[in-house]
């Protein structure tokens, strides 16, 4: 009896954890307009290359839209999306934006057509899910073609982040770690003072000028 009261108390001390640190999850695109969004850099809304087609958000190839952020900022998460490119088409979200670093505002979960997009023969660093130009992503098996949808989800909690591509985790490293600023190091933003480090920071949808589709994106916040 002992024993099960034990691990009855077990068992209730780790549902009170998960209730204090996992929140509920919110959506962050209501499927009718760009509410909660806004231009990086500016107070102005996504421009018109943005667009709401059957519920689902379309970035529109060859018409501008800017690169578009949430209006709040978020410091520890999950955030689940799904998303699809057209053919030869590149995207990404970065996370942990700041909009005091213009030319690197913060790290990228690349998304891409990886076989038919040019960005796919740079290496691996640059292929679906990897941290783009830093460290790559276990995809072998995880990533679908273009204009086929795919399931991501990215996960930031203290100084670890992962990142996970239809069903698995295929990314894992820890923000200013002595491994990651080497990689930084090697990296395209190597002379970018605090890139990596953690922050409170914006979501970030790009614009590269290829089609790209969002739907189901939600997050929900860890707690202390």
């Amino acid at each position: 009896m002992k024993a099960l009261a034990c691990l009855a108390a077990t068992f209730a001390l780790c549902g009170s954890v998960l209730a204090e640190t996992a929140g509920d999850w919110r959506p962050l695109f209501n499927g009718r307009d760009l509410e909660g969004w806004r231009l990086f850099g500016s107070d102005k809304p996504p421009g018109p290359g943005w667009k709401v087609v059957d519920g689902t958000l379309v970035k529109a190839a060859g018409v501008r839209g800017g690169d578009i952020v949430t209006k709040d900022a978020f410091t520890d998460f999950e955030f689940s999306w799904e998303w699809k490119v057209a053919a030869k088409g590149n995207n990404g979200v970065k996370y942990l934006v700041t909009e005091a670093r213009k030319g690197a505002p913060g790290p990228e979960y690349q998304l891409l057509d990886d076989s038919g997009h040019p960005d796919g023969k740079n290496g691996n660093k640059r292929l679906t899910a990897a941290l783009y130009d830093i460290l790559p992503a276990d995809t072998a098996t995880a990533a679908k073609p273009a204009d086929e949808w795919n399931e991501s989800r990215l996960v930031i909690r203290g100084n670890d982040v992962e990142h996970w591509l239809n069903g698995k985790k295929v990314l894992a490293y820890q923000l200013g770690s002595d491994a990651l600023k080497a990689a930084i190091a090697q990296s395209k933003f190597k002379s970018q003072p605090g890139f990596g480090e953690k922050i409170a920071g914006h979501l970030m949808l790009t614009d590269h000028g290829d089609e790209c589709a969002f739907r189901k994106l939600r997050l929900r916040e860890f707690q202390p």
